[in-house]
């Protein structure tokens, strides 16, 4: 809670700065700096000298991210306080007004698009505001219309990699739509899972997520398998476009046919234990192949 001491003067305790710290979805906020930093990384040749630029690419990521977060949370704050997933978030939970987390979000997000615009080039501050817009004005609406949303969500999901690629390189080539290739087809299975464990949550909030919809799995199941046999297919194309050598090629084969063979038996089974594994699954494939990147051009180089 907020103090006010005798100067009137209001006083930002500990608890209220977590709360704000909350409203930038900080696990999604880091994913989009760690995929931005990713794709900054492939694109440097001179990791020495492309090191503020590195820098300038995780801040204005990190910016745009937590202020695209904490204004999702001030539109959906009706919907969140239905659902037991989000019913404690600063918002609903009354910690935090619907003013301040506007005002804030607001404040990160031209934050971010103006240090991107100072610190990267047009076409990197371009996609920062495409990947924002997006996510606010067609991602959130389209959640309370159809589960379409979730592929549309996927797009300003998969640019922030697309922006590092072009914060240094200052143009779209084969490599960056691999990495975007990459970010969309990992994220589906991971939010169609996360969707069916919470499918009691969003059907009782009105979301018409397609694991509501689809009362035996199988079209869940099917998107599940599908997008992540296109993930697979992906991260090996990207050793063909980016020069990467064979600990990258046998690395991301064996994780990819791992999370694969999550998602089959998820269509086997089609249970809530085995949706669990799969969205498990992919917290742990997406840093290991990033890691298995940076690796590779640290022996190969």
């Amino acid at each position: 809670m907020s103090s006010l001491p005798e100067n009137g003067v209001l006083v930002l305790t500990r608890s209220r700065a977590v709360d704000f710290y909350s409203l930038t979805k900080p696990e999604l906020t880091f994913l989009s700096v760690l995929t931005a930093l990713a794709g900054a990384y492939l694109a440097t040749n001179d990791l020495t000298s492309g090191t503020f630029l590195l820098a300038h690419v995780m801040v204005g990521t990190m910016l745009v991210g937590g202020g695209a977060g904490a204004l999702n949370q001030f539109i959906e704050r009706r919907f969140d306080s239905m659902m037991k997933r989000t019913e404690n978030r600063p918002i609903p939970s009354g910690r935090i007004s619907s003013l301040e987390a506007l005002l804030f979000g607001m404040l990160l997000s031209a934050s971010g698009v103006c240090y991107l615009f100072a610190t990267t080039n047009l076409l990197t501050t371009a996609l920062g505001l495409v990947t924002l817009l997006s996510y606010l004005f067609l991602y959130t609406p389209l959640k309370r219309l159809t589960w379409l949303s979730t592929i549309v969500g996927g797009i300003p999901g998969a640019l922030p990699p697309v922006m590092g690629w072009t914060a240094v390189k200052g143009d779209v080539s084969l490599e960056a739509l691999v990495l975007f290739g990459i970010l969309f087809f990992w994220q589906m299975p991971h939010f169609f899972s996360l969707a069916w464990m919470y499918r009691k949550d969003y059907d009782r909030a009105g979301f018409p997520m397609l694991p509501v919809l689809d009362a035996d799995g199988k079209r869940t199941s099917v998107q599940i398998v599908g997008h992540t046999v296109c993930l697979l297919a992906a991260s090996l194309l990207l050793t063909q476009v980016s020069g990467l050598g064979p600990l990258y090629l046998v690395g991301s084969s064996i994780i990819g046919c791992g999370f694969l063979a999550c998602g089959v038996v998820l269509a086997a089974r089609r249970d809530t234990a085995s949706a669990r594994r799969v969205f498990f699954a992919s917290l742990v494939y997406l840093p290991l192949l990033l890691a298995i990147v940076v690796v590779d051009r640290l022996v190969g180089s």
